[in-house]
């Protein structure tokens, strides 16, 4: 069975987290989404998600496309890894930059692990969708 896993804040659920969920789930047999919580997000992001954790997960948990929402309270990818054995690590074009990626393919892809990266949807995002409504 090709385990898939992915992860993200899925903060004011776009048409970009379901273009990355559909992607991943032709190319896995169990897709496993990490949310990460608020108090995550609050560190690496220095914000606060506009969708409360639970109803985010409460949202993920509802898509087809998903088999098993977890809790991402860490960014370590390989932590991830250790725990739910995936055997893919999807995310979107926007990740092939950051600096993680790289350090998180020497050790995954000798482990049997290939990273996808799916197109990052340009017309739609959190920050994009959140910019909007504050100017409400």
């Amino acid at each position: 069975m090709i385990i898939g896993y992915t992860s993200g804040v899925y903060d004011l659920f776009h048409v970009g987290h379901l273009n990355i969920l559909m992607s991943a789930k032709k190319h896995c047999d169990y897709l496993i989404a990490g949310v990460s919580t608020d108090e995550l997000v609050a560190q690496y992001k220095n914000k606060k998600p506009v969708i409360p954790f639970e109803e985010r997960v409460a949202i993920l948990s509802a898509i087809k496309y998903v088999d098993e929402v977890v809790v991402q309270d860490t960014l370590d990818k390989i932590a991830a890894w250790h725990k739910y054995k995936y055997t893919l690590l999807f995310g979107g074009s926007d990740w092939e930059t950051h600096s993680q990626i790289i350090s998180v393919k020497q050790e995954l892809e000798p482990q049997g692990v290939r990273i996808m990266l799916f197109p990052y949807t340009q017309t739609t995002s959190s920050t994009i969708l959140t910019n909007a409504l504050l100017k409400l």
